[in-house]
């Protein structure tokens, strides 16, 4: 797969990955240009000496949920009222979940930024989901690693708060980097680990984009009809790893969400 990144070098700029360890910087700090195959390369640095930013500064952020088995579950055993059944019917409707989580990257932060938690909520998770990058007329034309930290708490109450629980200053993480796949029809296997602040293990879990109820180029063509997406927004596509329901983030804690092709998307929790 082809690999970009985007680099602090004097300035945001975009950078090709010529391999694991060393990045081919460009002349230019336009994500969906480079994807093109648009840019001179001006230098060669070593990856581990960057500093990594956003993979692209998308116009919007949107979601898709209750795309995994698991999520569903999870969905019906946090609900509160008698509308827990709304879950399991858009589950298995033809008509999935969308939602807009950002515009103009106001909630979202790269990789080693600060994901936060809400001050008003008691139980909260992230969400490691394969994302994908919208060109024009909204196909995919890369993906990266998402984080929709959510709170689980304040949905579960009542899912008309979903806004609230999934909308609120760094509650988004996106990176490291854009991938484009060889084959858009294989899966991702996605991993996700959670430590505290010694690095002690707290959780981990994985699962696979093959155990989607849709797929990802599906979610798309909904997230996009009669809906006029900027290119370069990006549409998360849901999670299927739930931590067990003692589990709450709490400050210091650091999240890795690992994507095999693209790469491991590390952020450490902070309070509200």
């Amino acid at each position: 797969m082809r690999r970009f990144v985007r680099v602090d070098a004097e300035g945001p700029r975009v950078g090709r990955c010529a391999d694991d360890d060393v990045v081919e910087l460009l002349d230019h700090d336009d994500p969906l240009a480079a994807l093109r195959g648009v840019g001179e390369v001006v230098g060669r640095e070593p990856l581990a000496e960057l500093r990594l930013l956003a993979p692209i500064h998308a116009p919007e952020v949107w979601c898709a949920g209750v795309t995994y088995e698991r999520s569903r579950d999870a969905r019906l055993e946090e609900a509160q009222t008698e509308a827990r059944d709304v879950y399991a019917l858009v589950y298995d409707a033809d008509r999935p979940e969308l939602f807009m989580k950002d515009a103009n990257m106001l909630r979202t932060v790269g990789p080693g930024g600060p994901i936060r938690l809400r001050s008003d909520s008691s139980w909260m998770v992230p969400e490691p989901e394969l994302a994908l990058v919208l060109g024009e007329g909204g196909a995919p034309v890369a993906v990266t690693i998402g984080n929709d930290v959510s709170s689980r708490d304040i949905e579960g109450a009542n899912p008309l708060y979903l806004p609230q629980a999934k909308i609120f200053a760094c509650a988004c993480a996106l990176g490291p980097a854009l991938a484009v796949p060889d084959d858009w029809d294989a899966p991702f296997p996605i991993r996700l680990r959670i430590t505290d602040a010694a690095g002690v293990e707290l959780f981990s879990g994985e699962t696979s984009t093959a155990r989607m109820k849709r797929s990802p180029r599906e979610l798309a063509e909904w997230a996009v009809r009669d809906n006029p997406i900027p290119p370069g927004s990006v549409l998360l596509t849901g999670t299927g790893i739930v931590p067990p329901d003692e589990y709450t983030l709490e400050p210091g804690h650091t999240v890795e969400i690992d994507v095999e092709g693209i790469g491991v998307l590390t952020n450490t929790v902070a309070a509200g």
